[in-house]
């Protein structure tokens, strides 16, 4: 299994209803496949984990490995509030096929650092997974530090972090950490090139769901080191970066897709985009449909 590049955290699509749409849900597989994106994420946050049952998790999951598990890294968000749950979310994901369980730390409860520590060592010894640790702190009210992640990197059954603190300092410590048995992700995709340039191994995107191939580009140019061509093509993506923040994720991005043709609700609490927002949606749909055009034409030139 090999972490790089272009990841892509799945939103999960509904219906209007907010039933699970798996025609859509494949339709996006294959789009992530037809645009170059070299690894997924399921049921992470973007993909609505929290709201998904344990029968719908595996049925989702199991489809990814079945469409792209022989081809790309099928990773599943695991991570849960305590270790005995986060441990028994891991050993679900293997049963349905999953190569890496992707374990962000405990939202809400907030551990201490070596909590962290004992945590993911625990889910990396009895998970029966590779773990790959996530770091998103605006979510989950804990930033696990980079002496924290120290401590856990020679573990073998622990691979890589995730990283969402966009600040270079701590994408310099990590960095500091990568080896060939320990990937750094960026989990920023506004700030993922500069990630990469410096030597981050790739980025696990939100954006990417709506703009696969675009972000594919991206990643090659900056793990390239072609400093020019990546900064150009990111000002490209700036609108997107700031659209997929004005609220809570994964709204805007779905937003994103429903006007692509793939899929069209959330479950509560989450509610569609404001209509305040909705013709930056449309605008930025018709600018995908024309980046990820562009994308096609210059890998082709490649």
């Amino acid at each position: 299994m090999s972490l790089s590049g272009s990841i892509t955290a799945l939103a999960t699509p509904f219906t209007g209803a907010g039933e699970l749409d798996l025609d859509a849900w494949r339709k996006l597989l294959k789009r992530q496949l037809d645009g170059g994106t070299q690894g997924v994420v399921v049921a992470g946050s973007t993909g609505e984990a929290a709201a998904l049952t344990d029968d719908e998790y595996v049925a989702i999951l199991r489809i990814a490995v079945e469409m792209l598990g022989a081809r790309i890294p099928v990773l599943a968000g695991t991570g849960q509030m305590n270790t005995a749950r986060t441990i028994a979310q891991t050993r679900l994901a293997k049963s349905a096929g999953a190569e890496c369980a992707l374990v962000v730390t405990p939202a809400y409860v907030r551990p201490t650092q070596a909590g962290l520590v004992a945590h993911y060592r625990a889910v990396a010894e009895q998970g029966g997974l590779p773990v790959l640790l996530y770091n998103v702190p605006g979510r989950t009210g804990t930033d696990m530090q980079p002496e924290t992640v120290a401590e856990l990197a020679p573990h073998p059954n622990i691979v890589g972090i995730k990283e969402a603190v966009a600040a270079p300092e701590r994408m310099a410590a990590l960095l500091a950490l990568r080896s060939d048995k320990f990937v750094v992700l960026s989990g920023d995709d506004g700030t993922a090139a500069r990630s990469m340039l410096d030597g981050a191994d790739g980025l696990i995107s939100v954006g990417s769901n709506a703009l696969p191939a675009s972000f594919r580009r991206l990643c090659d140019l900056s793990r390239a080191g072609d400093r020019a061509a990546a900064e150009s093509w990111d000002a490209q993506l700036q609108p997107f970066y700031g659209f997929l923040g004005v609220e809570p994720n994964p709204i805007p991005v779905k937003a994103l897709l429903q006007r692509q043709g793939l899929g069209s609700g959330l479950r509560l609490p989450l509610l569609p985009l404001s209509s305040a927002h909705h013709a930056a949606a449309d605008q930025l749909a018709a600018l995908a449909s024309a980046l990820e055009e562009q994308s096609g034409r210059d890998a082709l030139a490649a």
